[in-house]
């Protein structure tokens, strides 16, 4: 791959193979087929199918979103036209079985290909990433029937999948839906209710629309215990999986939305002439946890999409810096000197390398991540249960600290290229617009920051965070075998210990019964965990990157030399910030919570 303006492809090769080492995944069975190679070529046509297909018609779908007519909603034609050569190159697949015509494809390799397609063009990419989730939870949960007659379609591309959790009055609090499931004489359910914000929930690209929807049976228990997940299609499918008669599913609306406006946004209703077909999923009231298995996909994947949105505007600012002469430095006294570069000038400098932090820190952790799905076929029982725990702590970060901060990366994309930064000749604009989303959906960001703090910091007694506490270790054990990285290992010991400490009083002082003074301050626990997880990634990269300096050729060196100084520039300004963070957790200051309603 040669200069690409989707993403730093030497960053992302030193990220899979010098830092991970995802090659070793090819002494699991399931990939023993596979080499870097392969994973280099499907690497590489995606980055193709991304720019010849996806990346052109962003703007366009931008300007010419989604709209409803007669009942149906209209789509821009390239959508289709990008949606045939995913599936035909068999992304949609990435992850399935070779006998089901997959491509077997590592969960971190599929992570690599998508973030091409989420920096080239988010609103796009929606559709086939959540088609795919959906069959990935069919996979796990569904029956043979199901996965033959909804699965498999998906798979192969004539399908779409969607996740419809959210409605009208409840938004993220799913104990409150209403949407019921009634029992039919035949052990099938009819739907009533009305599901909104579904991403892709209607649309032309495929023959049907899977959607995986939460209900509550007729006499279920009251709040999320009571919650079933069922199949809902919007063609019904006949035993043989032939299409049958349009299901009762209606459109009832499209939400116009800041940006992604590509993907189409719905307003559903179930149940309106009382012949909503559906089918349990699993067994009835375990609804929510399935569902999870599909929400923590789509975390990850919003958490790295939305880092792929931040890198889009770093890259594109990093070039439009380079090339953009304007002012002279502060000490140049002639008004004839030739003007600078803005690379030149020490703030553009600052911006570039704050978002050069959180960009790459934040992929590195990602994909980090998504390598521990893939530990779940390994041979050895305690590296599973690890890389369970860990994966689990790491998930609500990875979303949230990953949208927030890529979000402030595209803020920083803007600036840097001043008035022209805020006008729509120019991408990163649009960046910001779609990016905006990320915090919100698959939990808003507060809701991520709750269950860090309040359940899986905690769980186990707090196991995952042992783990995590002890790879920082070994890493600072490691960094301090090397003299310059020494003082950073000190810093990051200190801050692992710190959050250690911090845990354990918010954890102690809930057991007395502040729960809601600790979790009023979970979004500085966020930050905390956050920076303290990205500064252990960037100490990583910088060990490495100092082992491989002396013997780098021309080209690697001011790489290497460009993560050390990015390493050093994030323990001076964002590191501390763990302190003030700390602090706000372990006091419980209760000033938000104290607030009375008439006091705004």
């Amino acid at each position: 791959m040669s200069a690409s303006p989707l993403t730093d492809r030497r960053h992302l090769d030193f990220t899979l193979y010098e830092l991970l080492g995802v090659e070793r995944l090819t002494t699991y069975p399931r990939f023993a087929e596979h080499s870097r190679d392969t994973f280099d070529a499907a690497i590489e046509l995606a980055h193709q199918i991304a720019v010849e297909k996806f990346l052109p018609h962003n703007r366009k779908g931008d300007l010419n979103e989604p709209r409803m007519v007669d009942g149906r909603v209209e789509l821009i034609p390239e959508i289709a036209e990008a949606m045939d050569a995913f599936n035909g190159a068999g992304f949609c697949a990435a992850l399935a079985d070779y006998e089901q015509g997959g491509m077997q494809l590592p969960f971190v390799v599929t992570q690599a290909c998508d973030s091409l397609f989420s920096a080239a063009n988010a609103g796009t990419i929606a559709y086939p990433a959540l088609a795919r989730a959906a069959a990935n939870l069919l996979a796990v949960y569904g029956t043979e029937d199901q996965k033959r007659r909804y699965m498999q379609p998906i798979i192969e591309g004539r399908y779409y999948g969607t996740m419809c959790l959210s409605e009208p009055q409840a938004g993220s609090s799913l104990s409150d839906i209403k949407t019921r499931a009634i029992p039919q004489p035949d052990g099938s359910y009819r739907i009533v209710g009305a599901k909104m914000w579904i991403s892709a929930g209607d649309h032309e690209l495929g023959e049907n629309i899977v959607h995986l929807l939460l209900a509550k049976i007729d006499g279920a228990p009251a709040g999320v215990r009571g919650i079933s997940l069922f199949i809902v299609p919007r063609w019904r499918v006949n035993a043989d999986g032939s299409r049958g008669e349009r299901n009762d599913v209606q459109l009832a609306g499209l939400n116009h939305k800041m940006g992604q406006r590509g993907s189409v946004n719905t307003f559903l209703k179930f149940g309106e002439n009382d012949d909503c077909h559906a089918e349990l999923v699993g067994k009835p009231h375990h609804g929510l946890s399935y569902m999870f298995h599909m929400m923590n996909e789509e975390r990850i994947g919003v958490g790295m999409g939305a880092v792929q949105q931040g890198s889009l505007g770093y890259q594109y600012s990093l070039k439009y810096a380079r090339e953009r002469r304007q002012g002279r430095h502060p000490d140049q006294k002639d008004p004839t000197a030739s003007p600078v570069t803005l690379i030149e000038h020490a703030d553009i400098r600052r911006m570039l390398l704050m978002q050069k932090c959180y960009i790459e820190g934040a992929q590195v952790l990602g994909f980090y991540a998504s390598m521990l799905v893939d530990h779940a076929l390994d041979s050895d029982e305690t590296l599973r249960s690890e890389s369970h725990q860990l994966l689990e702590l790491l998930t609500p970060i990875i979303k949230a600290w990953g949208s927030d901060y890529a979000l402030k990366a595209n803020e920083l994309a803007i600036q840097i290229l001043g008035g022209y930064g805020y006008t729509r000749d120019y991408p990163v604009e649009q960046c910001y617009r779609d990016n905006r989303i990320n915090p919100i959906h698959e939990g808003t960001n507060g809701i991520q920051a709750l269950d860090l703090l309040g359940r899986k910091a905690m769980m186990d007694g707090g196991a995952a965070l042992k783990l995590l506490l002890g790879k920082v270790a070994a890493t600072c054990a490691e960094a301090a075998q090397i003299e310059t990285l020494r003082p950073l290992a000190a810093q990051l010991a200190a801050a692992a210990e710190l959050a250690g400490k911090t845990t354990r009083i918010a954890g102690q002082r809930m057991a007395a019964g502040e729960v809601r003074q600790v979790l009023a301050n979970a979004q500085h626990y966020m930050q905390l965990m956050g920076h303290l997880s990205i500064a252990w990634v960037w100490l990583w990269q910088a060990t490495v990157a100092a082992r491989a300096l002396p013997g780098a050729n021309a080209v690697d060196q001011p790489f290497y030399e460009g993560k050390l100084q990015a390493c050093r520039f994030f323990y001076a300004t964002e590191l501390p910030l763990v302190e003030h963070a700390a602090k706000l957790v372990s006091q419980v200051d209760d000033t938000a919570y104290a607030m009375q309603d008439e006091w705004f």
